[in-house]
Parts: structure tokens; C-alpha cells; sequence
């Protein structure tokens, strides 16, 4: 049996899986096993922010592993809080946790603000159409994404979903049973949907209200992907509790929840915890790209990402009868289409493309931040040509 037959064969098929077997990568292409090059616009569900085997990266994670790979979270470890000093230092915030993911992150957030919410018996969550939080039961319980929810239910009681970028729907909903409100500035799932001006109003003007807890899920949009360090510092908000992951870790499992001050003591030794969670060796690997983003390639995804979406914006107009809006900002763009693109991740595929669709119409870029000039025509000249071909066997 080749690869493909032995996975479905070993594997619960949880995944649809591409047709081609990986076998490397170095900087912003992957490789596959008859030498192809693929220029990755996807990076990895927007987790390699500095591409593949980058020499930092490698390094780092060398020099740890002659050390150790594991003590547990019984001992302080110097890559941990080397690099929890550094987000604090980024941030302003006051304390870290770390875990292994996104959604482990999210579980971790929405525990700290229930534990705060019983000095004044508060426990609602409210959640957004269109948000996407993670697989957990926790996560499913705060989308409206019915192919996510479907057969998984019940879910978690006091969580409810408005409608995103309502800002009247959020203050006729909120109340004194609301202890957080948790959200994406950037709706990375949802297809890349940034939050109004007006959303943003309404959430700090119910937080103040209420006393209630913010929640910025920067899993995706967060780790400089707009071109600063949180999509947050885009706009004026200062959230209670941020979560991020994906390119934290630089291609490894790690995930942090940063608290604001208030809430740095709400859960003590026992309440919580992670066997995983700031692995040494991914905290090794997230001080570089911390150390990176720092050093001038936040600027760089602002001007190699406008330059992404100037060529976008051309395709645009281009191809009209197909592509509805150009939509996101940094390296973190979509393209909303008029017809469903399902098909459109496979035909970039034969043109040696990575690129997602979500929401069966927003084609996703979320390449890696390292990504040249030349990268962005070849990438660009590719998606024109596909645009092309599907506007052929799709609209005609």
C-alpha cells in the first residue's frame, strides 16, 4: 500500500486530506516526493510564520533538545520564562499560562472567567456568528457553525452567540449575568471578517457597564499576522484575557493566555494545568520568533501585505464576474467569491499553489511572514491563471 491507502487505513478520516505526500520544505515552499515545489500561501493553518527550516528556528530547538525535551510543569524552566517574560514585555499584560493549542487556550481563558464570575454569581459567555474557538466541546459551544456542532450536543450551559458586528444586538443582550464576552477582531474561519468600528465601541461600552471580562481570540489574527503584534493594537480596545497560538510556537504545539492583572491570581496551584503546556523545546522556538517579529518582520508583513493585496484588489477587478471583495489586512487576506470555490483549493494545488477556502467561498492566504516580492507575483500570476480556469468550467 502507498502512504495515502496506509493512512486511511490507520487513521479516522477526520481530515480531507491533499493528494500529494510532503517530504520537506526550506523557506516559503514545501516539497513533495517527485521533487514538485509548492509556494505556500496557507502556512500551515497560519502556524509557520518564518517558513520552513529556518536557521534560528533550528537552532534554537537543536540547543534545546541537547538539554532536555520534558521535566513537567513541577519545575521552572529557562525557555519558558524567558519567553513568557518576553510576551509580557510585548504586551503589558501580567501573568501567562501556557498550553499546547488553540483551543486548550480558549478552555483555559473561559475557566479563569467563570472562576472570577462566582464572587458575583456570573457564569453567561457570549460568543459571535461566524467565530470560530476550537474543536473542544467548550469551542463548539461557542459557534453557530452547525457542520462543527452536529451530533455533539448538548453543549456548555450560559453560552450564547450574537450576531457579529451587531452593536445593538450586543446591548440588548448583555446583562448583569454576563461575566465575558469573547471575540476575534478578525474572523480568521469566518472568512475574514474584520470587526466594525462601531462593534468595538459597543464592547468596551458593555464592559464598562458590567464589569465583565474581554476575551480577544488572537489564535489566528494575533503573533503580528496584521502587521502588529495583535490585531487588537489595530483598534481601540484593551481586552482582560487574550489568547494566542499557531505561530507562536513556529511550527510546534504552544499556546498562551496572557491576563490582565486582576485576574492574575484567580486560579491557584491544583485549579489548572497542562502536561504539555510550555514545552521547553516549543518555548525555545517561540523566543525566536518573538525575537524576529520584534526586529523588523511586523514591518515586512505590512508592506509585502499591502502589496499582496494591491495585486489582489487587481484580480478583483479582473475577474469581476467572479470575486465579490478583497477583504483583511497584513497576511492575513480573503478573497470572497461569488460561487462556491471548493474546487479551488485542489486546482491552485495542480498549479503548484497552497491556498484554503473557508465558508465555501472566501479563498484564505495566510502565507508565511517571510514571504519576497517575488513570491507575492508568482503566487499572484497563479490565482489569476486558476481565477481563469474556474471562471471557464464553473461560469460557462
Amino acid at each position: 500500500m502507498n502512504l495515502f491507502e496506509r493512512d486511511r487505513a490507520c487513521t479516522m478520516h477526520t481530515y480531507d486530506r491533499l493528494p500529494v505526500r510532503i517530504v520537506g520544505g526550506k523557506g516559503t515552499y514545501l516539497f513533495d516526493d517527485a521533487g514538485r515545489r509548492y509556494l505556500d500561501f496557507f502556512g500551515g493553518l497560519a502556524v509557520n510564520a518564518l517558513g520552513y527550516a529556518h536557521p534560528a528556528l533550528l537552532e534554537a530547538i537543536h540547543a534545546q533538545v541537547d538539554s532536555y525535551l520534558h521535566i513537567s510543569n513541577r519545575f521552572p524552566q529557562d525557555a519558558q520564562v524567558a519567553l513568557a517574560e518576553q510576551l509580557l514585555e510585548i504586551t503589558n499584560f501580567s501573568r501567562v499560562f501556557f498550553a499546547n493549542s488553540g483551543a486548550e487556550a480558549v478552555e483555559t481563558a473561559l475557566k479563569i472567567s467563570r472562576k472570577y464570575g462566582t464572587a458575583s454569581a456570573r457564569s453567561r459567555i457570549i460568543a459571535f456568528s461566524g467565530a470560530f474557538h476550537g474543536r473542544s466541546m467548550c469551542g463548539l459551544s461557542l459557534t453557530d457553525n452547525e457542520n462543527y456542532r452536529l451530533g455533539f450536543a448538548p453543549f456548555l450551559p450560559d453560552c450564547d452567540i450574537l450576531p457579529f458586528n451587531d452593536a445593538a444586538a450586543l446591548h440588548e443582550s448583555v446583562d448583569d449575568t454576563v461575566i465575558a464576552i469573547i471575540f476575534e477582531c478578525i474572523q480568521g474561519e469566518g472568512g475574514i471578517i474584520p470587526a466594525s468600528t462601531d462593534f468595538i465601541s459597543a464592547l468596551n461600552e458593555v464592559r464598562d457597564r458590567y464589569e465583565l471580562l474581554l476575551i480577544a481570540d488572537e489564535i489566528q489574527c494575533g503573533m503580528g499576522r496584521t502587521g502588529r503584534f495583535l490585531a487588537c493594537d489595530h483598534v481601540a480596545v484593551s481586552p482582560d484575557i487574550v489568547v494566542v497560538a499557531k505561530a507562536l510556537g513556529g511550527g510546534l504545539p504552544l499556546s498562551a493566555v496572557m491576563v490582565k492583572q486582576r485576574l492574575q491570581d484567580v486560579l491557584g496551584p491544583g485549579m489548572h494545568g497542562s502536561t504539555f503546556g510550555g514545552n521547553p523545546v516549543a518555548c525555545a522556538a517561540g523566543r525566536v520568533v518573538l525575537d524576529a517579529l520584534m526586529n523588523g518582520l511586523m514591518q515586512h508583513v505590512t508592506s509585502i501585505g499591502t502589496s499582496l493585496r494591491d495585486g489582489l484588489n487587481y484580480l478583483a477587478r479582473k475577474h469581476a464576474e467572479l470575486v465579490s471583495d478583497i477583504r483583511g489586512m497584513g497576511l492575513m487576506l480573503g478573497m470572497e467569491c461569488r460561487r462556491d470555490m471548493s474546487r479551488f483549493t485542489n486546482m491552485c494545488l495542480e498549479n503548484a499553489l497552497l491556498v484554503n477556502v473557508t465558508r465555501q467561498r472566501v479563498i484564505r492566504l495566510l502565507p508565511p511572514y517571510i514571504i519576497t516580492d517575488s513570491d507575492v507575483d508568482r503566487a499572484l500570476s497563479i490565482l489569476d491563471k486558476t481565477l481563469s480556469a474556474y471562471e471557464v468550467t464553473v461560469l460557462n
